[in-house]
C-alpha cells in the first residue's frame, strides 16, 4: 500500500479575511510529482504557505504524516535579487537547511555537515562549496538552493517555480536532477507556469482557478484538449 504523506481537505485560502481558493483538495503519496498550475494570483504561493505552516488554511483540513511534521518537507522558494546577492558561500547556504524550524542550534553537528557534504555531491557543487553564492550562474544557485531543501527534508520537496529565470540548457539540467531525486522515491510538489514539460515530468496536477481539478496526467491532458 502507498504511503501517505499529506492530504489537503475542501481547503479554502486567502488572507487578510479575503478569500482566494476555495475547495481544494489532493492527496500525496510517496513518490508522487504533482504539479499545481493556475492563473496569477490564483493563490499558488498561499497554498504553498499553508503546506508550509506560513499561513494556514483559511477553512479545511491538511493533515500530514508523522514525517513531514519532523522535518521531511524541504522547500525551493523562488529566486528574488536578495537571494541572489547572498553573500555567503554554498557550504554555508546548503549547511542552513539543516537548521530546522523549531529546532535552534548555536552550531552544526557532525551529521550536519556530512548531510550537507553529500547533498552538495548529489548535486554536483561539492567543488563549489567555498565560492560565494552571488558569483554563481543562475543554474548552479539553483542547484545550491535545492541541496539546501534536501537538507531540511528528504520525504517531500515543495518547488516554487524551480527554472524561473534560467537558460534553455540550466533549465533542462534542473528538471532532470528534480525527475531523479523523485525517481529516488521523493515527492515532488512543484509549481510551475510551464505546462510542457510539466506534462512530460508529473503524474497528477492539481489545477486552481475558478475550477479546481485535481486528476491524473492523462486526465488533465484530456481535460486539456476538450475531450471527454
Amino acid at each position: 500500500m502507498m504511503e501517505m504523506l499529506l492530504k489537503a481537505d475542501n481547503v479554502y485560502l486567502g488572507y487578510d479575511g479575503k478569500t482566494v481558493a476555495e475547495g481544494i483538495g489532493f492527496e500525496v503519496f510517496r513518490g508522487d510529482y504533482l504539479c499545481v498550475v493556475g492563473e496569477n494570483g490564483s493563490g499558488k504561493s498561499t497554498l504553498i504557505k499553508a503546506l508550509t505552516g506560513i499561513n494556514p488554511p483559511l477553512s479545511g483540513s491538511i493533515e500530514k504524516s508523522p514525517k513531514l511534521k519532523n522535518g521531511g518537507i524541504g522547500y525551493l522558494p523562488q529566486q528574488t535579487d536578495l537571494q541572489r546577492d547572498f553573500p555567503a558561500s554554498v557550504r554555508e547556504i546548503v549547511l542552513s537547511g539543516c537548521l530546522k524550524s523549531g529546532k535552534f542550534r548555536p552550531f552544526y553537528t557532525k551529521s550536519d555537515r556530512k548531510t550537507a557534504s553529500e547533498n552538495m555531491e548529489k548535486m554536483g557543487i561539492k567543488n563549489l562549496e567555498n565560492k560565494c553564492f552571488r558569483e554563481l550562474s543562475g543554474g548552479q544557485r539553483q542547484r545550491v538552493l535545492l541541496a539546501r531543501a534536501l537538507c531540511a527534508g528528504r520525504e517531500l520537496l515543495i518547488l516554487d517555480e524551480p527554472v524561473s529565470g534560467l537558460d534553455t540548457l540550466a533549465e533542462k539540467e534542473m528538471y532532470s536532477v528534480i525527475k531523479e531525486l523523485n525517481d529516488e522515491g521523493i515527492a515532488v510538489i512543484m509549481i510551475t507556469h510551464d505546462i510542457k514539460a510539466a506534462e512530460k515530468y508529473a503524474d497528477k496536477f492539481l489545477v486552481i482557478g475558478k475550477e479546481v481539478f485535481y486528476g491524473t496526467r492523462d486526465e488533465f491532458i484530456k481535460k486539456q484538449t476538450g475531450e471527454n
